[in-house]
């Protein structure tokens, strides 16, 4: 099914360009002799992500798997719990495809026949491919409930807080709308005044979506509404937090001190009769709750730009002012997701709409208010109503899960219990896990003890494209085509096309799709057809096409292209898109919150939740307060640990992927991840541009390369995540930079216990000595089976 157009008509070798996609955009490979020699944008995308550049190192690379792979120790002593599994000098044994499914199958029947399928996690977080039909997530779940189920994470560790929180303050729905159906950038440019977000508008998350984006419009739409007269307020330690066009007002507050912002803020507008007591009373619940606090009737603590001044380091005269701007004309709030990957990160969500509902203007053309913008390329970026085609992962039998935040905490402490969203559970007896398509070793923190975790199940199986660091900690490893070998089909929520990936190279060495791979297992366990239904990838891709299209038709009258005509035509624009969409989430509850409520317990917005009080959390009480966390300028934990780390996402690959990639590489110094810290900060130390680094706290420690800017304001330092997690160093966690080696596991509160890797107190030093190598893109070398 493969097309291909000719871009080298010149003597030599032919270069061929395959359209692709992935979750940083549409483009193009360039193809010489069945190699990946180079990238290029598609045409049609106005800011197309650099991060293309990664695609030819990343292809071809050593670290690719290439045969089915199991671990020596493993293999001679049978299942069970190992401390020595991710052990950098482990021995491996490369075995046939067939033997490789027969222990997979054995292992997997052994677990369901004697702890149940609950004893079973599916560990797989779905960025492995933005492919609808080769997507990681979907097949590896598919597989393991066609097996009998298994236990599943809940929440992602990008913004579990919104996803746990909102449900109960706006509805299901409501919640659904604020990441789903926010106001597009032409409609903010056209209504928007004033947009004051929490966290900036960063750039290089826009470049990133799950499923890819066809044309990245953030950036664009962006600048067209500055263009227009928007004006933006960004309060985020980081200066180039927001494109320079926009021409931002920069408030540096102290990482972790929103909440007491917004409170201030709040504060003002009840102080100086600016709040919306009509909109109040209408729509929300709780609203003198928030009042009696934030005036301190309730503590007796006013939450008074001047009490707000000290905690967050910004003049109160600046905050009072702010707040009579965001008063007098149509005012965005935005929270970004990065603002509530921190400890009690529900209160900047809840503070934040509170502070919007006070305004008025929620369900207004550009105002109220947004979490995400500037966080994920598709937010803003339209609405697809009419869905996406998708491969259907059956049906899970157990019923049993764990916040994916958790996930060493479940292994290391079975049969405990932990609060979760108002209930009791109890953490499985994990003997089994099962991972594709993602890399706890990215995402988790605190790295040494997830280690310790994955040492305790009998069996760990990791799919995978490469050597990453969790396929180091796996039993089995399985390798897994990439992208560029395989045909597919991409689009994002809110796109505007889906686009034909076509293969461009032949799959490396013996790597297999996991549509095969998993299809051969079920066949040893006697439940081929079920996991099939009797369909090849091509005959799977033609039924969800044609479902989808289908689907197209009924909904929006929509005549599709039949599945040989879209495959020609390398894709078709999608129906029913709401691209430019003026009215904002919750506009039909605002022009009749009876006969339209809300999905909540009062059909109101709750800015008091006694569902939530209900809970009895001391961490996420019934109302959004401040509570400030250990991991902060200025507490008691900074006098030993002066800087705070911010571990954001980085701008040169999309979380750990493709780190060994020119673009990737080319950001880093001495071939390490680079950490940015203020001038002040750095000389203080003695340090300059370029030199390594020590970075550590009581958890860890890791070498990084510095980099001097004076977009951080003093006192903060960043390192971004996803450089590949080495632990082969004797005298530091992480030889490559990883900052989850530094980072704590305890969540934001019993209600979403999401993660809180987004900062942590360090301290910086020079790196003495010869630093030890890089061994991360090092993969083992397998020892003959016969030894």
């Amino acid at each position: 099914m493969s097309r291909t157009s000719d871009v080298s008509p010149h003597e030599g070798p032919r270069t061929e360009a395959y359209p692709t996609s992935s979750h940083w955009g549409s483009y193009e490979v360039l193809v010489e002799d069945g190699k990946v020699v180079g990238a290029r944008p598609d045409p049609r995308d106005p800011d197309p992500a650099p991060l293309i550049g990664n695609a030819a190192g990343a292809q071809h690379h050593p670290a690719r798997v290439a045969r089915p792979t199991v671990r020596r120790r493993w293999l001679d002593g049978g299942p069970g719990p190992d401390p020595r599994r991710g052990d950098p000098d482990d021995e491996y044994v490369e075995v046939d495809w067939d033997t490789a499914a027969e222990l997979v199958a054995q292992e997997l029947g052994r677990v369901h026949r004697e702890h149940g399928g609950e004893a079973v996690f599916g560990g797989s977080y779905g960025w492995g491919s933005a492919g609808r039909f080769h997507h990681s997530q979907s097949q590896l779940h598919r597989f393991l409930n066609t097996a009998g189920g298994y236990t599943r994470s809940r929440a992602t560790y990008s913004h579990a807080a919104v996803e746990v929180l909102f449900p109960h303050l706006v509805g299901a729905t409501g919640a659904h709308a604020l990441l789903e159906r926010a106001p597009t950038w032409p409609a903010i440019a056209e209504h928007t005044d004033l947009i004051v977000s929490f966290g900036g508008l960063r750039r290089s998350n826009t470049w990133i979506a799950s499923g890819g984006r066809a044309a990245h419009t953030a950036v664009p739409g962006m600048r067209a509404a500055a263009e227009r007269g928007l004006r933006t307020v960004s309060i985020s330690p980081l200066k180039d937090d927001t494109i320079d066009e926009m021409g931002a007002e920069w408030l540096p507050a102290a990482p972790g001190t929103d909440t007491a912002v917004m409170l201030a803020l709040t504060h003002v507008l009840f102080e100086e009769g600016l709040a919306d007591r009509a909109f109040l009373d209408r729509y929300t619940v709780g609203a003198d709750v928030v009042r009696r606090y934030v005036t301190g009737e309730t503590d007796g603590v006013a939450k008074t730009p001047e009490w707000a001044a000290p905690i967050c380091e910004l003049p109160a005269e600046t905050l009072r002012a702010l707040a009579r701007r965001m008063a007098a004309g149509r005012t965005l709030v935005n929270v970004g997701w990065s603002v509530q990957r921190v400890r009690y990160g529900e209160q900047p969500l809840w503070a934040g709409l509170a502070l919007a509902a006070c305004l008025g203007q929620i369900g207004l053309p550009g105002g109220g208010f947004a979490t995400g913008y500037g966080s994920m390329g598709r937010y803003g970026g339209g609405a697809t109503p009419g869905g996406l085609p998708r491969f259907p992962k059956g049906s899970n039998p157990v019923d049993r899960l764990i916040p994916v935040a958790h996930t060493s905490e479940m292994l290391l402490r079975p049969g405990e219990e932990f609060d979760f969203d108002g209930e009791r559970l109890t953490y499985p007896d994990i003997r089994f896990v099962a991972w594709s398509g993602g890399n706890p070793f990215h995402h988790h923190q605190d790295l040494a003890r997830l280690t310790r975790a994955f040492g305790r199940p009998d069996t760990v199986l990791v799919v995978e494209t490469h050597w990453t660091a969790t396929a180091r900690h796996a039993d089995i490893v399985l390798p897994s085509t990439t992208t560029l070998e395989r045909e597919d089909m991409a689009a994002s929520q809110g796109d505007l096309r889906l686009n034909v990936m076509r293969r461009a190279v032949e799959p490396y060495a013996e790597a297999r799709d996991e549509y095969e791979i998993y299809s051969a297992v079920c066949a040893r366990m006697g439940l081929e057809k079920e996991f099939t239904e009797g369909r090849t990838a091509e005959e799977w891709m033609r039924h969800m096409y044609g479902q989808w299209r289908a689907r197209q038709h009924e909904m929006f009258g929509a005549d599709l292209p039949a599945f040989d005509d879209f495959w020609e035509a390398g894709g078709v624009d999608l129906p029913g898109r709401v691209d430019d969409e003026a009215m904002a989430a919750f506009a039909e509850f605002r022009q009749d919150p009876v006969g339209s409520p809300l999905q909540t317990p009062s059909g109101r917005i709750e800015l008091f939740s006694a569902t939530i009080a209900g809970f009895g959390y001391a961490d996420c009480p019934g109302y959004p307060i401040w509570l400030p966390g250990e991991e902060r300028i200025g507490s008691s934990r900074s006098r030993r640990w002066p800087l705070l780390l911010l571990a954001n996402q980085p701008q040169g690959r999309l979380h750990s992927q493709q780190d060994m990639g020119a673009y990737s590489a080319s950001l880093k110094v001495q071939g390490r991840a680079p950490v940015r810290m203020n001038p002040d900060d750095a000389a203080a130390r003695g340090l300059s541009d370029g030199d390594l680094v020590r970075v550590h706290n009581d958890r860890g420690s890791l070498i990084a390369g510095v980099r001097v800017s004076d977009a951080l304001r003093p006192g903060v330092a960043q390192l971004s995540t996803g450089a590949w997690y080495d632990p082969s160093a004797e005298d530091v966690t992480c030889a490559h930079g990883n900052p989850n080696a530094l980072t704590d596991v305890v969540g934001t509160s019993r209600l979403a216990q999401g993660s809180t890797g987004q900062h942590v107190l360090v301290e910086v030093e020079a790196y003495r000595g010869d630093p030890p190598p890089v061994r991360a893109f090092t993969p083992p070398v397998p020892v003959p089976s016969s030894s």
